[in-house]
């Protein structure tokens, strides 16, 4: 009787643990919003980011990309029945309904984006840079702001702890008045890293592109100095760009080098296709030391000569910092403001395009360029 009695408690435990999670737990995760988000373009290989990601606040509803060898790829690596893909957008919008779409395609085609979805008040995020030509990013921020929608620039260093670490150094003055600003930005070249060949078209392509490492990598340190210094514009832009694989990249500059001009600051830019390694990191320059971050998580730290240089170990962010989706997710379900010249922002990255822009004519002309 008492092996009976145990039987049952054991057996009215399990029903009672099976259902709490099925209806308690359960419930309030199928109350969660989920962000129904479309793909523009599978051509960029940076968008393994959204199909890696683990987080569930985020579907994507529909894929926009007639790239047959894409497609395949895609299909393959990530099992994405063909119910998902879509020759137009129109042909997307007659069957789902995003909240929201994120770009990415080839830059020059951001601005076709934005003049599709913009009028049907579909908040926008596109992967860096903006856009080709500072002209393409005006027409853009004019859409944008005209059917008050969300446009955002996506970028891998937006991500790092060690990005937020170093403004917030700065801003409380530990290394003196801030100076210099250097940026490395780059890894040894789109082919010699392995870019798939639909990435690689475009890539290279100055048209479709708007340059090469100019615009790449260049466009990395010009966001983060336009944060750095609260949305302030440089005086004057030079700018050397070179071809040292004339072979490998015939259309493009594959080493570039942009020195901004400020009346208190001064920035460099080094973005290269000919770095001995990948690299996406920046030293910050007072009277009195700097901060060095050497990669998302890794920093260095000098505040005085005299007791020399110190490893810092970055605090961590919140997870709309690190995870470009979940920002999207907050700025359009839960109506998240961007601050002023923030990362993501298109205050911040209509002054990148024009840093870009001004950066391509001084290093044709070989001349710098006034502001």
């Amino acid at each position: 009787m008492q092996v009976y009695r145990l039987f049952k408690t054991r057996i009215y435990l399990f029903i009672v643990l099976l259902w709490f999670p099925l209806n308690g737990i359960g419930q309030q995760q199928s109350k969660q919003k989920i962000l129904k988000l479309a793909i523009i373009g599978l051509v960029h290989d940076h968008v393994n980011w959204i199909f890696n990601r683990d987080q569930q606040d985020v579907q994507v509803v529909g894929i926009v990309e007639t790239n047959k060898e894409a497609i395949s790829r895609y299909q393959k690596r990530y099992s994405l029945p063909d119910a998902l893909f879509f020759d137009s957008y129109d042909s997307l919008l007659k069957s789902v309904k995003p909240d929201a779409v994120s770009a990415f395609n080839e830059t020059k085609e951001h601005l076709d984006v934005v003049r599709f979805f913009a009028p049907k008040n579909i908040p926008i995020m596109v992967e860096k840079p903006l856009a080709t030509t500072y002209e393409e990013a005006e027409e853009m921020a004019s859409l944008a702001k005209q059917h008050k929608i969300p446009l955002l620039v996506n970028y891998e260093t937006s991500w790092y702890e060690s990005t937020y670490e170093a403004k917030e150094l700065i801003d409380q003055k530990r290394f003196g008045k801030l100076t210099k600003m250097v940026f490395n930005t780059g890894h040894p070249g789109p082919q010699e890293i392995g870019c798939t060949p639909e990435f690689l078209n475009w890539l290279t392509d100055p048209v479709l592109n708007g340059g090469g490492a100019l615009t790449d990598f260049g466009c990395y340190g010009a966001n983060l100095a336009t944060w750095l210094l609260n949305g302030a514009t440089p005086l004057k832009v030079s700018c050397v760009a070179k071809q040292t694989k004339p072979d490998r990249y015939p259309y493009v500059d594959d080493d570039t080098t942009i020195v901004l001009e400020y009346p208190d600051q001064q920035v460099l830019i080094q973005a290269s296709w000919n770095w001995s390694h990948n690299r996406k990191d920046m030293q910050l320059y007072g009277t009195n030391g700097f901060v060095d971050c050497q990669n998302a998580t890794q920093m260095r730290l000098m505040e005085k000569e005299a007791e020399g240089t110190k490893t810092h170990v970055p605090k961590d962010i919140a997870l709309h910092q690190k995870d470009p989706f979940r920002l999207l997710y907050e700025v359009v379900l839960e109506n998240r403001k961007l601050e002023p010249f923030s990362l993501y922002s298109l205050e911040n990255n209509l002054i990148v395009s024009k840093i870009l822009s001004l950066a391509k004519k001084a290093a044709v002309t070989e001349t710098t360029q006034v502001w």
